[in-house]
């Protein structure tokens, strides 16, 4: 294990680095001076055999990218522009965004052309050549793990899976609701707690929300949270960023010893809760009469007894709720999902039954449709950001929900006694690795699962990793000078027993040696069952998994059924060839903690997509730590208090927000402890400056920052956004620039041209990861240049960069999600200089075209002839509001458009009773226009219901399941046929998405929380 990286690799890698990169030209950059987005240019970027070419360029290969992944062809363009009264692209764009926002800046991503496919993957190949995977030992939350196939090919590689979104509407997301369901039964029956969450982005976030929590629910009148010392480093440094902008006090304590305890009881009066580490991060498992000692004093003076732990531990270790825990918080990485030099991994979170509704994350709960029928949805959503705002539990965009799909149906497949083998043949494997490293060096910890703790004997750790690494091509954990650990796993072999036997004490070892294969401890062990239900006991042969996972896909939309137009989340699309590289093991394989000399590869695609982001930004530094983008707007805020604090302004704590802004951003700032202070807006979506002066003023001595988010969060490209940005400069604020709508920019203005000092990223948006269903995200940072030294730094493996000024980590690994980063590197390289601003710009069209279409029908929000903005964005909002008085709601819309096959928009954000559409730059014409046609039909359905005809009932009723169809027997009486409620339009009968259940009961879901699998009582009952 290497602590920090070389001053060699350091002096390579330095953000300084890569500022020198985007500096860097060669005589063809020089002449991309600023962007070009003409109908004539779009056509050569689009195809390149569509203009006349000289023979070298006639020899050049014609695998491009950009019109693969642009929908609209340049006849298609020309079509739209018409309709628009517009001859030519650029001509366009300069009349919907304002002149002095349109700057078309010329990027310099190289290749400007961009890589075609194939010289894609041959570029993705060199950069893993680079990455050596060596058998990694070193554990600390990390492991190797096995995939099984049928789930790598048919979730991971599976569209069906990867580009669907998050399951707001249940009703088309019955399969990824009961996958993440047997995920939280999964959490729930290991840890035995009785409610968890459908996951957190990683351990360390799930700990500091255990810390935020704890304190929350002392009112936060106790300031004191007390940290065992044997936690993972990584975890604590994460914890330590979220609690200080809560003035919380952190206190290290060995409570794994009875003078720690002891300790903790001399404190109990101050103390809000109380962290463990189960089995330790060195492998120790305390006494259980320390735990319940702890519980005991934590519990007296009304604290929280939070528990991190392993689920493959606990299925044989007795689990935390049988020594009081109140929490219990980890990883699921270890249940089939790769490392992937750290992430993404889907953190998990259990509470008792009181706590249920302060969890933290998204929880699936058990409801039933407007048939009787039992569905899923996501519960309590009254906690969320998008209506609590400031006074959320938690943001709730946190989610890894592919990944807790992965780790789910990991537990499906081998169901509980295969988990437990799995278990029982690790620590079988350890206990007899102990015995023989025992015999020559010191085995620190007494009582273990899977990892071992060493004080070495006549060498030190630094000799014996060499060693490790050159002769064995083994990594392990330093600990210190004389001590190092290993952690062993499912993939361990007879071969790895016999090397690090051989490594440790210089002997040869022989399986055959072994009398008897050791039992895991009876005084430590479960005796009550687990995983009961029946899905963890039925689909063990691989064609009933494979079954299995197919039923539940194909209840879901995806973008393999059609567009999802959702406004303000930009689902574009995932090329494959840019998600090829997540299943390659020289990048899923890595761990986070190995030498960096076997990490050359990540490094090399780090510092490239660090600069491109920045030149695509105008900033001058980026970090990639954040995983999600609510932890980048957390992070950005946090570098701004840093910076702030330097500059002996700490005084400062005032954050304007305006109230169109998405719930995470003034959530963001409660959780960097600023003070929110919202900001108005006009009539016709305008920031109101005048209102934005008056709170300058008021607040000008302690102005923090405003968050703005640009385009506006209702689509609209502001011409005063510059105004608002000098005027806060002027009171001497920084300016963070929400990235949510960074897709409406790229190649055409930014956020550094702009004149703001930060913005967020979303790259499961404007850069191309998948939504996955909920997760993974990744939610990178740019930053002016006095904002970089404050970047965050890692405690484990130095970040290249990191200062002294930095803030502390805030996600687990170094590099946050790093495995999914070469998907976003990928979409920059494949479109290159010249093909990212068209995206940009088909994105405007597309969403322009669709509005005029849909204008002679529906009122659109902000835009008209007699408002000041005659186009929208990349986005636009259906106003319905006028039709509450008829009893029609946006939500009927939303649901009736399900029987067409879509996935709704976005339902009343950012103003209720409105439906926000966002077709991104990925869908042609002709699924455009079969979006608008299906809602030109439903404004006929809308009119009926205005009119008291029966065939408006269609509306309130929708969507209609097949079973409501064929089995339902009231059809007589509802005024409508069941052609008209199925195949309303007649592309339907070619290509129909069924919706699985008809519309959910909401507020049963609520009053009757389930938030498990039925047992099999239940079933049994119901059967």
């Amino acid at each position: 294990m290497l602590r920090a990286r070389s001053a060699a690799a350091i002096s390579r890698l330095t953000r300084a680095g890569s500022r020198a990169l985007l500096a860097r030209s060669s005589p063809l950059q020089a002449r991309l001076l600023t962007t070009d987005v003409s109908s004539a240019k779009f056509n050569t970027v689009y195809d390149r055999t569509l203009t006349p070419r000289s023979v070298s360029e006639r020899l050049q290969p014609l695998d491009t990218f950009q019109r693969r992944h642009l929908g609209p062809s340049s006849t298609d363009v020309e079509h739209m522009l018409k309709s628009l009264g517009y001859s030519d692209l650029g001509e366009f764009i300069s009349a919907v965004i304002p002149e002095q926002i349109l700057v078309k800046r010329g990027l310099k991503v190289e290749p400007i052309r961009g890589y075609t496919e194939m010289q894609m993957i041959d570029r993705l190949q060199e950069i893993a050549k680079k990455n050596k995977v060596f058998r990694s030992f070193i554990g600390r939350g990390y492991y190797n793990t096995i995939t099984p196939p049928v789930i790598k090919r048919n979730i991971l590689e599976k569209p069906e899976w990867y580009t669907s979104y998050t399951p707001y509407q249940p009703e088309v997301s019955q399969g990824r609701l009961e996958s993440l369901l047997n995920f939280q039964t999964v959490v729930s029956d290991l840890t035995g707690l009785p409610v968890a969450n459908a996951s957190l982005l990683d351990e360390a976030t799930a700990a500091a929300e255990a810390m935020a929590l704890s304190f929350s629910n002392s009112k936060k009148k106790k300031n004191v949270y007390v940290v065992d010392k044997d936690i993972h480093p990584q975890t604590l440094s994460v914890v330590k960023t979220r609690a200080i902008p809560l003035h919380v006090e952190l206190v290290t304590l060995d409570l794994s010893s009875s003078e720690g305890v002891a300790e903790l009881e001399k404190i109990k009066s101050s103390i809000c809760g109380v962290l463990v580490q189960y089995p330790g991060s060195s492998g120790s498992i305390t006494d259980y009469s320390l735990l319940n000692k702890i519980s005991e004093i934590t519990h007296s003076n009304k604290g929280l007894f939070a528990v991190a732990t392993d689920l493959l531990a606990l299925t044989l270790l007795k689990p935390p709720s049988t020594f009081g825990a109140d929490i219990a918080l980890g990883s699921t990485q270890r249940f089939g999902v790769p490392m992937g030099y750290g992430g993404p991994h889907a953190g998990f979170f259990a509470v008792i039954q009181s706590l249920n509704r302060k969890i933290p994350g998204r929880i699936v709960g058990v409801s039933k449709d407007r048939l009787g029928d039992q569905a899923l949805r996501l519960a309590l959503q009254t906690r969320e950001q998008h209506i609590k705002r400031d006074k959320a539990t938690s943001n709730i965009c946190t989610a890894q929900a592919l990944l807790a799909n992965m780790a789910s149906n990991y537990a499906v497949y081998h169901g509980p006694q295969k988990l437990k083998g799995i278990a029982e043949r690790v620590y079988g494997f350890t206990t007899i690795l102990a015995g023989e490293v025992a015999k020559k060096h010191t085995i620190v910890n007494d009582k273990w699962f899977d990892t071992l703790s060493i004080k070495l004997e006549g060498v030190s750790a630094d000799e014996l990793l060499a060693t490790a690494v050159e002769k064995y091509q083994i990594n392990l954990f330093k600990v210190d000078d004389s001590t190092v650990s290993l952690s062993l796993d499912e993939t361990v072999t007879e071969k790895d027993l016999s090397d690090l036997i051989e490594l440790f004490t210089a002997t040869e070892f022989s399986s055959s040696s072994i009398e008897a294969f050791p039992e895991f401890p009876s005084e430590l062990t479960r005796t009550d069952t687990y995983l009961t239900n029946p899905v963890f006991n039925l689909h063990h042969s691989e064609t009933a998994m494979l079954r299995y996972l197919h039923q539940l896909q194909s209840k879901d939309i995806s973008l393999a059924d059609s567009m999802i137009s959702l406004g303000s989340c930009t689902m574009k699309l995932n090329g494959t060839v840019e998600m090829l590289p997540l299943s390659w093991p020289e990048f899923g394989s890595l761990h986070p903690f190995a030498p960096v000399n076997q990490a050359e590869g990540y490094a090399e695609l780090v510092s490239e997509l660090e600069a491109d982001l920045a030149d695509i930004t105008g900033f001058s530094g980026t970090t990639l730590q954040p995983n999600s983008g609510a932890q980048g707007e957390f992070t950005g805020l946090k570098v701004i208090k840093a910076y702030l604090d330097s500059t002996g302004q700490s005084n400062r704590n005032i954050c304007l927000i305006p109230v169109s802004a998405h719930g995470t951003n003034p959530a963001s700032a409660a959780m960097a402890n600023f003070k929110v202070v919202p900001v108005k807006c006009l009539a016709n979506g305008s920031l109101d400056l005048n209102d934005l002066e008056a709170k300058i003023s008021q607040h000008k001595d302690n102005l923090a920052a405003i968050m703005i988010t640009y385009p506006s969060t209702y689509g609209l490209f502001e011409a005063g956004v510059k105004t608002a940005i000098d005027l806060v400069h002027a009171a001497g604020g920084q300016v963070y620039l929400d990235g949510a709508n960074m897709n409406a920019q790229v190649g055409l203005t930014s956020p550094g041209d702009l004149g703001a000092d930060v913005c967020h990223l979303n790259l499961h948006k404007t850069f191309a990861i998948p939504h996955g269903g909920g997760g993974p995200g990744v939610g990178p940072i740019c930053v002016a240049e006095h904002l970089v030294p404050f970047l965050p730094r890692h405690d484990v493996t130095p970040v290249v960069g990191q200062t002294e000024k930095s803030i502390d980590a805030v996600s687990a690994a170094p590099y946050g999600s790093a495995s999914i980063l070469p998907i976003s590197y990928s979409y920059i390289k494949l479109l290159g200089a010249e093909g990212l601003p068209f995206a940009t710009s088909i994105a405007i069209l597309n969403a322009n075209y669709m509005m005029n279409r849909l204008k002679p029908y529906y009122d659109i929000a902000f835009v008209g002839s007699s408002a000041e903005f005659h186009f929208c964005g990349h986005e636009f909002i259906l106003d319905l509001r006028s039709y509450k008085k008829d009893g029609l709601e946006a939500i009927d819309v939303a649901k009736r458009l399900q029987d067409y096959g879509f996935h709704p928009p976005t339902l009343a954000f950012p103003v209720p009773g409105t439906l926000m559409i966002e077709p991104t730059e990925s869908e042609n014409k002709q699924e455009l226009d079969r979006f608008c046609d299906s809602l030109i039909q439903i404004k006929k359905e809308i009119d009926a219901l205005v009119a008291g005809e029966p065939l408006g009932n269609v509306l309130k009723n929708a969507p209609h399941s097949m079973s409501d169809i064929v089995g339902s027997s009231d059809w007589e009486t509802r005024g409508y046929t069941r052609e008209q409620a199925a195949y309303p339009l007649d592309f339907l009968k070619k290509n129909k998405f069924w919706p699985s259940v008809a519309r959910l009961d909401d507020t049963y879901g609520d009053l009757n929380l389930l938030c498990t699998c039925p047992s099999v009582e239940e079933v049994a009952a119901e059967n």
